[in-house]
This record gives structure tokens, sequence and C-alpha cells, in this order.
């Protein structure tokens, strides 16, 4: 398997040899579906809370009597049946939203994707990048010479310049190995790794 090496004019210079574990496997929808749903579930707070009917602020006086008004039957004002009454089944703060991926699940699933992104021409390999200053206005300007406008860029090495001069740009996000997930692969239509971010992927994933 192999990938384009592009310059800083965002031309082709070279190609590069890659494992085909890692780059060249075959893409599994369900694999990746369920990665990325795990991903994002176990990324939950779990701080949303309701009041059940113990909790809502009502009288316990019963609204009218038992019989003979011509109306259902009724307890109290704080019955879930009720507008503004407590939740019969309400969510509570301590709710787990954890899901169970092993990692031999989850670097299939980024394996899946790296592939996927190179069989769509939306994967790259630069040199290195950095930047001289942390100033975004240099980083913008070398995205744009090599034709980007929304880029994910992995790393090796991330340096302060490059992390401070990066930070503010809404649709560029520059990240180290060990940093990428598999949302930020699928949220990026172009994926730029440098040569050494492969080196590192193919001795974590491949």
């Amino acid at each position: 398997m192999e990938l384009k090496v592009i310059g800083e004019r965002g031309q082709e210079t070279a190609k590069l040899q890659v494992s085909d574990m890692l780059f060249g496997r075959e893409y599994n929808e369900a694999l990746v579906h369920q990665v990325i749903v795990a991903y994002q579930a176990n990324g939950r707070s779990g701080t949303r809370a309701q009041k059940d009917r113990r909790q809502v602020s009502h009288s316990t006086r019963k609204p009218w009597r038992q019989k003979g008004t011509g109306r259902a039957r009724s307890g109290m004002s704080s019955s879930p049946l009720w507008r503004g009454g407590g939740r019969a089944f309400p969510s509570s703060p301590d709710e787990n939203f954890t899901h169970k991926v092993n990692k031999k699940m989850y670097r299939a699933g980024l394996a899946a994707i790296f592939s996927e992104l190179a069989r769509q021409e939306r994967l790259a390999v630069i040199d290195s990048f950095s930047v001289d200053l942390p100033k975004t206005k240099q980083v913008f300007q070398k995205i744009k010479d090599m034709g980007y406008s929304s880029v994910l860029i992995v790393t090796d090495a991330l340096d302060e310049n490059t992390y401070l001069a990066s930070r503010n740009l809404l649709n560029v996000l520059v990240l180290e190995v060990s940093e990428v997930d598999p949302v930020s692969l699928i949220r990026f239509p172009n994926v730029l790794l440098t040569k050494g971010a492969v080196s590192k992927f193919e001795e974590i994933l491949g």
C-alpha cells in the first residue's frame, strides 16, 4: 500500500510505502459505527436529572372528592399524568452511559477509517508540520498553500508554537498520535499525517 507525500504547495513529491493492515483494510461499517457510538457515549458526563413525584413541589391534598364529580379519580397533583407532575421513570444524575469496546475492536475500527480515507484519497502524508512563531496566520497560510480549507493534521510531536497558532482556527485541528479519536478522523474532509505519525500508527495499530 502506498500513500502520496505532498510538499508545501500541495504537489505530490513521492510515494510512501505503508502497512496494508493499517491502510489497506476492508471497510467494516458496523464496526466503525460501534466504535464511534461507544466513543461518544463514553464522553457523556451523566449530569442530567429529573424529578419524580416525591421530589416535585406539590400539595398532597386530594384535588377533588373521590366520587360524584363526574371526573376521573385523582389522588394528588404530583401524579405523572398531570402537567407539572413528577416523571414516572426519571433520569438520574448517576446514570451510566459507558459502552464496552475492547482494544482489538477499537484499533480495528481506527484502521478501517484510515483505510477508507486512503481509498477516497482524503489522506495524505507530509514530512513535518511546524511553525516558527505562535501566529495563527502562519498556520492558515501553510494550509492554504497546500490547497486545504478544512483539515485534520496528525503529528508525532506537537510543539507549543504549532499548538498555540492552530487552536483558534475553526476548520483546522492539530493533534498528536495519542490524541487521535475516530470522531475527529471522520469529522474533517481531509487528513494529513506526518511521516513520524505514520510510523507510530503502524507500531500501535499495525
